[in-house]
């Protein structure tokens, strides 16, 4: 059975690019569409690897990975953030977050700011999972 690789992002069109990308190195991909749906799918599924957008609606990533990275029973499970969003943007925001009584959290195992070509992402996945 392939490892499955859990893509959270809000938008269609890079959650098709990116499944498209996870099937072609032979691993199974699924899908939310929202921090959300997404934790709910880590508690459900217990992905090999998650692929997270930041900037989404209902719950965004920034707090989808805080969540990730403060539960033990997730925070094993290594991130690739895959965001328009710059890489410095986000380690403020987890930083601003830990001044507010928050414990600090780790850096996500990658940062790829959109747009990616699929060799890398392919290549980053596999690093992962190999």
């Amino acid at each position: 059975m392939a490892k499955k690789v859990l893509i959270v992002d809000d938008d269609v069109d890079v959650r098709t690019f990116v499944s498209s990308v996870v099937e072609d190195i032979g691993y199974t991909p699924e899908i939310a569409k929202d921090g959300e749906e997404g934790i709910g799918k880590v508690k459900e599924k217990k992905p090999a690897l998650i692929i997270l957008d930041i900037l989404m609606p209902k719950e965004s990533g920034i707090k989808m990975y805080r969540t990730l990275k403060t539960d033990s029973q997730f925070s094993d499970i290594p991130v690739i953030v895959h965001s328009g969003i710059a890489k410095r943007t986000f380690l403020r925001s987890q930083k601003a977050l830990d001044e507010f009584g928050d414990q600090p959290v780790p850096e996500p195992e990658a940062y790829l700011e959109k747009p990616v070509e699929p060799e890398e992402l392919g290549a980053m996945i596999k690093k992962f999972l190999s």
